[in-house]
């Protein structure tokens, strides 16, 4: 792929080149036009595996809008502009995981690879243990519906990396489930195998906190709503967040930079 210099920048097709940005990188790209048209892709035996990758590709861009679905706000408030993309790579990984289906119709197993979505920052410019470094804990209950965050003590100007202008901050706790998926042949797409619990979240914190004082004990329940029976098919993702704000006047608004959210636990 060739990459423009120079002063002269466009978009658009001049003869054979096209000539196009990347959503971000920085500069103008180009490339020749041409190409196998969709009906070849669609139904020439040349492009098998590459009708396979595709439709593997797009269940694990399935996968990956269900859990963004599910934290969207939060994902909103502490995510990057390439967080879509990242965690659609993240779930094709998974994906590739599976050995018990044919290519093309490989499922993607959260709940047997969970590894490769652990620890998953969503926001690459600033990393949770980056802004935060105080010891904590994350507990699960039995039934896996619910997650108690507890941090003792601390003094956030020893043990966060605080924003210039920042007031307080929150701490989150989150639950999700996230479903295993399935390639469902009838239907030609991808499916979560647990419809019913798959993408239940509840988001709970620790109310606004100031930056300058010690704070108390902190503990942060957060539990699924209707008491849910949480199936071997799915996985809670827990994510532990943190946002900071400026108080003026009795309110807060929420610095657009210096948030970090993370992939805690999963259970």
């Amino acid at each position: 792929m060739a990459r423009q210099k120079g002063h002269i920048k466009y978009v658009g097709t001049l003869g054979e080149v096209r000539h196009f940005k990347i959503k971000g990188n920085d500069g103008y790209y180009a490339g020749l036009k041409g190409g196998p048209s969709s009906e070849q892709i669609a139904s020439d035996p040349a492009f098998v595996r590459t009708r396979e990758n595709m439709n593997e590709f797009g269940g694990s861009a399935i996968a990956g809008r269900s859990l963004r679905t599910s934290i969207a706000n939060l994902i909103r408030n502490n995510g990057d502009s390439q967080v879509t993309g990242r965690i659609t790579a993240i779930m094709k990984r998974i994906n590739l995981e599976d050995g018990s289906e044919v290519r093309g119709q490989r499922a993607i197993l959260v709940t047997v690879a969970p590894q490769y979505l652990d620890g998953f920052e969503f926001n690459k410019f600033a990393s949770l243990n980056g802004v935060f470094n105080a010891p904590y804990t994350i507990t699960p209950s039995a039934g896996r519906d619910s997650s108690t965050l507890d941090i003792a003590p601390f003094n956030p100007l020893d043990r966060m990396y605080i924003p210039a202008g920042a007031t307080h901050f929150k701490i989150i706790n989150a639950i999700t489930v996230l479903s295993d998926f399935e390639y469902n042949s009838t239907t030609g797409t991808y499916e979560p195998k647990d419809i019913a619990t798959n993408g239940l979240t509840d988001v709970q914190d620790s109310g606004y906190l100031p930056v300058n004082a010690l704070t108390s004990a902190i503990s942060v329940v957060s539990t699924l709503p209707g008491s849910p029976t949480v199936s071997a098919d799915v996985s809670v993702v827990n994510l532990l967040a943190v946002e900071f704000y400026q108080e003026v006047n009795s309110n807060y608004y929420l610095f657009s930079q210096g948030n970090a959210m993370k992939v805690a636990k999963i259970f």
